[in-house]
């Protein structure tokens, strides 16, 4: 939060205008429709380890009560049409209210192209939660601490123009206003710091400038069985580096999101009775292209094959297997200060995902892992949901890590396993 300025004030006229805005230009005096939806959310999550981040007094992870409204509205023609959704949360750990605007777009249609500006959520790929061309900003605290998994993404605020033609199909993507991943807080997680000694930080995140504007292209159409895809984006890792002012004693950090491109493609389609996807990417670190720089991510590939299929009418099976390989090791290893974590070369990952409805399919009992060989760590969620009614429905889960090391990317998290609750009224 930058000084002076009060995030919830802010927000709540930015909610309010867009609000009026919406509902003046979709009366039905200019012939449109209007829909309306929305939920109450009641969604806590305790800690199972009796051990708590050093920054927090709290045996809660989670204690939430949201408010969310739906809008959507349309021409009477459909070439156009508007959507809104929005949030009253309060934060019962910290004792706070925001309001939160999830999305706020406008949508112009034609017979073969059609325009969408506003804050929107993009998601690309075909990865089942493994992500290589969706470079769209994601909210792992969220994940990792029980809240319902459509709060993974994050809304990014610009334009997309797609296009339909007979052989091939295009979408074209301008974001000019950079929007980070949300990482977890040390207010609410225990997690390895490089750097934790040093409390003196500051964030730099790229200014809101035509040089800086991020530009993402996919091209798709169908070939044969499966839907393939090309992809292409410039703009900046979503997770920041950390820049000390010294390599002896530093005693002020610079986060900073470096320069990136990435190259992909995937694909999908039916292929003995289930669904195979393929995707690849390259991870073109433009501020680090020989590796030597140790604050600034190597370059990388990845790459992932995954297969799910409905084992019985009530029963599906999804595995993945996920690899990123660094570029340049040698010359990482060269430049890593002293004290820092060596990442390897090869890191992979294999996820499981069940799931199987019960009950005339009121209760879905679910279970997903992620388990990387090599670093020998894991995230298990398992999941209960159960449907009351229509309109009601509660969750029960959990989030358990572990690894062999306290420095890997899961592994760190092993001090912050949760089981949490949900109660969901639609209305």
């Amino acid at each position: 939060m930058r000084p002076g300025f009060n995030k919830t004030t802010a927000n709540s006229r930015l909610v309010t205008l867009s609000a009026l805005l919406f509902l003046l230009s979709t009366t039905p005096a200019q012939g449109a429709e209007l829909e309306t939806h929305g939920y109450l959310l009641f969604n806590y999550s305790g800690r199972i380890n009796s051990e708590r981040p050093s920054q927090s007094n709290s045996d809660f992870l989670l204690g939430e009560e949201r408010l969310r409204l739906d809008l959507s509205a349309w021409s009477e023609t459909g070439d156009i049409s508007a959507r809104f959704k929005g949030e009253v949360l309060h934060d019962a750990v910290d004792n706070e209210t925001e309001i939160e605007l999830r999305e706020i777009y406008l949508d112009v249609s034609s017979s073969h192209s059609d325009l969408r500006i506003g804050r929107q959520i993009i998601t690309w790929g075909v990865g089942d939660l493994l992500f290589i061309n969706d470079v769209f900003p994601k909210n792992w605290q969220s994940f990792f601490s029980g809240r319902p998994l459509g709060y993974l993404k994050t809304g990014v605020d610009g334009a997309r123009l797609r296009y339909s033609g007979q052989t091939l199909n295009v979408e074209l993507i301008a974001l000019p206003f950079f929007t980070p991943d949300t990482l977890p807080d040390p207010k609410r997680f225990s997690f390895f710091d490089p750097m934790a000694g040093v409390t003196d930080r500051a964030e730099i995140e790229p200014t809101s400038t035509f040089n800086n504007t991020e530009w993402a292209m996919r091209l798709y159409r169908r070939v044969g069985e499966f839907d393939v895809a090309a992809y292409l984006y410039k703009g900046f890792w979503r997770s920041p580096a950390m820049q000390p002012d010294s390599e002896i004693v530093p005693s002020q950090l610079t986060l900073f999101y470096p320069e990136l491109n990435v190259f992909g493609a995937s694909a999908q389609g039916n292929v003995f009775g289930g669904v195979l996807s393929l995707e690849v990417g390259y991870y073109d670190s433009r501020g680090d292209s020989a590796g030597v720089e140790p604050a600034i991510p190597n370059s990388q590939s990845r790459l992932l094959i995954g297969y799910q299929r409905q084992l019985n009418q009530d029963l599906t099976l999804g595995v993945q297997y996920y690899a990123e390989i660094m570029q340049d090791h040698g010359q990482y290893q060269e430049s890593l200060p002293a004290g820092f974590p060596v990442q390897r070369r090869y890191r992979d990952i294999v996820t499981l995902r069940l799931e199987q409805f019960l009950k005339h399919q009121t209760l879905r009992l679910s279970f997903f892992s992620f388990y990387s060989p090599a670093d020998r760590d894991y995230l298990i969620q398992p999941q209960a949901h159960y449907k009351l009614s229509d309109e009601l429905g509660i969750s029960l889960g959990a989030n358990i890590f572990g690894g062999k090391r306290d420095t890997s990317f899961l592994g760190q998290f092993g001090k912050n396993d949760n089981v949490y609750l949900a109660l969901r009224f639609d209305f």
